[in-house]
């Protein structure tokens, strides 16, 4: 593989061109979160890190830039960006949801906080709202200004995974549980369902268009569940992250934001 300015690179099969970015985490890499504005990555880890880098392709040459990095007090698990780009939120195993104004240079801050790690965050733009979800067995929905939660909503189990296209969320518990949530009436389940799949969930991801959901398993197997009851027919399941009689969790779920 020829050398990418900015980047380190390893000997061997690369199919996917893939590239590593400079100064990457020293542990395990919990989440990664684009900007929705700009071309700037952000990586939370096992390393108590939150890092962002910018991203810069001239040509058939990708670079990478180191911009900023900030830490918490435990491992951290999870990142969103607020809808403008300027601000990115972390939570993690000390209990706690940061807010970093990283575009402006600012300090993080302490918006959230959980009897238990925080396990999954979003913002939802349109109820203007942070959502986090924790091992304590809480959904929580915060208005950053105040230091208490708007709501508390309890769960069957600890949160493993979070989804939002508005006004569709669905979070993944322990003991197999998905829950589907209506957000113009977020205070009150609109579905509660078991897992198609047969191992612990790690990821969920809403369908761009809200009809439904793809959950992710630690068996290397993805499911794919509409919601409306005549379209059950359609959801089905498929094995994937496999080699030989090696078998790889599915971490992470995403739909291609333009096909």
């Amino acid at each position: 593989m020829s050398n990418l300015t900015g980047l380190n690179t390893a000997a061997g099969p690369n199919p996917n061109k893939s590239f590593e970015v400079v100064q990457p985490p020293t542990d395990s890499v919990s989440s990664l979160s684009f900007s929705p504005k700009g071309n700037y990555l952000v990586a939370t880890s096992w390393d108590n890190q939150v890092r962002c880098w910018e991203i810069a392709r001239t040509g058939p040459t990708v670079a990478s830039m180191p911009k900023a990095s900030t830490s918490h007090d435990q491992p951290v698990l999870c990142s969103a960006w607020k809808d403008d780009g300027t601000t990115v939120f972390s939570g993690g195993c000390d209990k706690q949801v940061k807010m970093w104004p990283l575009m402006s240079g600012g300090q993080p801050v302490t918006v959230a906080m959980h009897d238990a790690p925080v396990k999954e965050v979003a913002w939802i733009p349109e109820m203007n709202l942070l959502v986090t979800g924790s091992w304590d067995k809480t959904l929580r929905y915060w208005d950053t200004r105040q230091s208490t939660p708007v709501h508390t909503q309890q769960l069957p189990d600890r949160c493993y995974a979070l989804t939002v296209r508005h006004p569709l969320m669905v979070v993944g518990t322990a003991d197999r549980n998905l829950i589907v949530f209506n957000l113009q009436n977020p205070q009150t389940e609109f579905k509660r369902i078991t897992s198609p799949l047969k191992y612990q969930t790690r990821c969920v991801a809403a369908f761009p268009d809200q009809q439904g959901f793809l959950v992710g398993s630690i068996e290397g197997r993805v499911g794919v569940h509409h919601l409306d009851d005549a379209q059950q027919s359609k959801n089905f399941t498929f094995k994937c992250h496999r080699e030989g009689s090696e078998i790889y969790s599915v971490n992470s779920l995403n739909f291609h934001p333009v096909r």
